[in-house]
C-alpha cells in the first residue's frame, strides 16, 4: 500500500521575502526528505562568517527541518553536501562531524557554486518508522 506524503513546514522565503517553491521537509512513509539546507536566518539574510560559521547554522538548520518530521540528526541515514570551495572540506568536516557523534551517515561531498551567497548547502535522508 502506498502513502501519501506528507508537505511538512511552512513555505519558505529568501531574501527580500521571496517565496521558495519547496517544502522544507517530506515525510514518504518511514523515511524524510530534507530540502538543501543553507546558514539562511527566518529574514532569509546568509549568516555572515566563514565555513566554520556556515556550516553549523546550516546544521542547525537541518535539526529544525527534520524536527517539522518528528526526526532529529540521530535519524539521518544519507546526507549529500555542496561545498563552495574545496579548501573548507577538512574545516567543515571537523564542525559536521560534532553533529554525528555516534553513528554516522553515509555521506557524498562535493564542490559546486551554490546559487545563493553560501558556502554550504546540505541536504538529507533520515529514516524513522511511523508508529
Amino acid at each position: 500500500m502506498v502513502q501519501q506524503a506528507q508537505y511538512l513546514g511552512n513555505p519558505r522565503t529568501g531574501a527580500g521575502g521571496q517565496a521558495l517553491p519547496f517544502s522544507p521537509a517530506v515525510r514518504a512513509g518511514d523515511f524524510v526528505y530534507v530540502s538543501g539546507q543553507v546558514a539562511m536566518d527566518e529574514h532569509g539574510d546568509i549568516a555572515s562568517g566563514g565555513i566554520a560559521v556556515q556550516t553549523r547554522v546550516t546544521m542547525e538548520n537541518l535539526g529544525r527541518a527534520l524536527a517539522l518530521a518528528g526526526c532529529e540528526l540521530a535519524d539521518v541515514i544519507k546526507c549529500t553536501v555542496w561545498l563552495d570551495d574545496a579548501r573548507d572540506f577538512w574545516t567543515f568536516n571537523r564542525v559536521y562531524a560534532e553533529f554525528f557523534p555516534g553513528d554516522k551517515p553515509a555521506r557524498s561531498t562535493t564542490q559546486a557554486r551554490l546559487v545563493v551567497d553560501a558556502k554550504i548547502e546540505i541536504e538529507a535522508i533520515a529514516y524513522k518508522p511511523l508508529t
